[in-house]
């Protein structure tokens, strides 16, 4: 294992502690796993909060800022936080206006979130969840039933923390991020493993010359494995799925997002996003705005997913509205 960590018991504690040293914007909850906005909770303003398992960052203390989160819990590597921190981050984040969590769909994420949610109103505090499930792969998997929560995730961050900070009340709040949920589709491929840091081995095996197409975040099986392929097969095999499943016609606006997996580098995801625009173009969609990059990982694995997420001039605005975060800003 070549990981540049000391005990990998302390990975996400010293990952965290770092991640505050480095950005005065955020502070962690003591004695907790929980980064929120240092100049939280925002009075009147609806706080829009998430987490799960780390290994996947910057998701999701990376998003913790002006214009998206306002709290993450990090659980150990690829394990749901526990309740009781799900909950100390919705009080810590509630400014009087209620608080809207953003679950991953994982059986871990959604049962703990349950509690954690039900915790919090048990101290008067009001509570909307959406559950993204946005991996058109597959329908069950090793983690979830039903479809899995992927890097879809974040444009729903994007606009629903948008919305909250617009003044929006809560069911406005959550219809914004519903929105994204109906509209939105994902598929990842990989071409390695990733290493967890405990095992120290990777999560499973691919032989030389071989990918695995439907991939999960966590290392869970896809849908096929297949000889490795060119960028633009790849790119079309994704781009053709989440398409199909959301069923974008001609003439439609959308905003893709081509996403490294921790492990790939910036300059082949742009020789993927290539593909991706000229397979729009040919099918008349119009992509409103592109993003490249690494947004949700899967700690060193090389590979990639594509998403795709149908937008109008609500989710268009929302969008392009203003956010400060560690790993994403956009100006006005």
């Amino acid at each position: 294992m070549e990981k540049l960590i000391n005990d990998p018991t302390d990975y996400v504690d010293e990952m965290l502690d770092g991640m505050v040293a480095a950005h005065d914007s955020l502070r962690r909850l003591d004695g907790t796993d929980v980064v929120v906005r240092a100049d939280g909770p925002v009075d009147g303003k609806v706080a829009v909060v998430s987490g799960g398992g780390s290994g996947h960052e910057p998701t999701h203390g990376g998003y913790v800022g002006d214009g998206m989160l306002d709290g993450a819990a990090a659980g150990a590597v690829f394990t749901s936080p526990t309740a009781d921190e799900l909950s100390e981050m919705i009080q810590a984040a509630d400014g009087g206006a209620g608080v809207l969590c953003v679950v991953k769909n994982y059986e871990g994420d959604v049962m703990n979130f349950d509690t954690g949610a039900e915790m919090a109103d048990m101290e008067g505090i009001d509570v909307e969840q959406v559950v993204v499930n946005d991996d058109v792969a597959v329908e069950d998997s090793l983690y979830t039933s039903g479809r899995r929560g992927v890097c879809g995730t974040i444009l729903v961050h994007k606009c629903a923390g948008a919305k909250a900070a617009a003044g929006a009340d809560l069911d406005e709040v959550a219809r914004v991020a519903e929105k994204v949920v109906d509209n939105v589709g994902t598929m990842g491929m990989a071409l390695t493993s990733c290493v967890t840091p405990e095992k120290g081995e990777e999560t499973f095996d691919l032989d030389e010359g071989e990918m695995e197409l439907g991939i999960g975040i966590h290392g869970e099986p896809g849908v096929e494995r297949t000889d490795t392929a060119s960028a633009d097969e790849v790119a079309d095999t994704l781009l053709e799925r989440v398409l199909d499943d959301l069923d974008v016609e001609a003439g439609e606006d959308v905003v893709t997002v081509v996403n490294g997996m921790g492990g790939t580098p910036l300059s082949e995801l742009y020789i993927v996003q290539r593909r991706v625009a000229e397979r729009l173009d040919e099918e008349g969609v119009n992509v409103h705005d592109a993003w490249v990059g690494d947004y949700m990982t899967s700690l060193d694995m090389k590979g990639c997913s594509v998403t795709v997420c149908r937008v109008d001039d609500e989710l268009k605005d929302l969008l392009a509205a203003p956010a400060k975060t560690p790993a994403l800003t956009v100006r006005e």
